[in-house]
């Protein structure tokens, strides 16, 4: 059985996933949220399998409340879940230790394929990327540029992907690899040719994807 906590500031919504998870054999829901705050303290009660986490909420959003119960090594697998195509989120939600990332409006099929992912170990990436439409991150085809075998990245191209996905600037990398950043924009235009992508966004969601770094 696959103990879900369902956070969300709609009750609507929290009732609809309930009834809709209840469908489903070897599901159950064990705790609701309404606001980041209550569902740092119904994580830390209840110890669900899987949490279920709007990724905007009062008190602490989605990224706020993974941080908080990462900080008491108490998170969950974790899926995301938004009404928005915000690629942002998905980039942190995922960089904050976030397993999975869903639309509200996909199929019931496929969020408890997200959810029994997640909670097996594996990820589960499902959202719109503002250039494209809703795909699987499974299928490549999620970015038509991305190379589905990308091209391998030289030890120094790891070490700077790594630091891109947590987000700082190239100056910052530099600073870290005590490299000129002119030399670090050239590895970041390398790794972005090697992967087939054209943005530091696409580029972090490859390396996740790929499990690059």
């Amino acid at each position: 059985m696959i103990r879900v906590c369902l956070a969300d500031d709609q009750a609507l919504i929290r009732s609809g996933l309930r009834a809709l998870l209840g469908l489903f054999e070897g599901i159950e829901v064990v705790a609701e949220a309404s606001d980041g705050a209550e569902t740092v303290d119904a994580v830390l009660s209840t110890t669900p399998d899987v949490l279920l986490l709007d990724v905007r909420m009062p008190r602490l959003n989605g990224v706020q409340v993974i941080n908080a119960l990462a900080a008491r090594d108490a998170l969950p697998p974790t899926l995301l879940l938004t009404t928005f195509e915000d690629d942002a989120a998905l980039v942190g939600g995922v960089r904050a230790g976030a397993r999975g990332f869903l639309l509200k409006g996909v199929s019931a099929e496929t969020l408890v394929e997200g959810i029994r992912t997640v909670a097996s170990g594996g990820r589960f990436l499902y959202a719109p990327l503002s250039s494209g439409a809703i795909q699987p991150m499974a299928d490549a085809s999620w970015r038509d540029d991305a190379f589905e075998m990308p091209e391998a990245l030289t030890a120094r191209e790891r070490d700077v992907l790594k630091l891109l996905t947590s987000g700082i600037s190239n100056s910052q990398i530099a600073a870290a690899l005590n490299l000129g950043e002119g030399t670090v924009r050239n590895h970041v235009s390398n790794i972005f040719s090697k992967l087939g992508v054209a943005d530091r966004t696409k580029a972090v969601l490859v390396a996740l994807h790929k499990q690059l770094v």
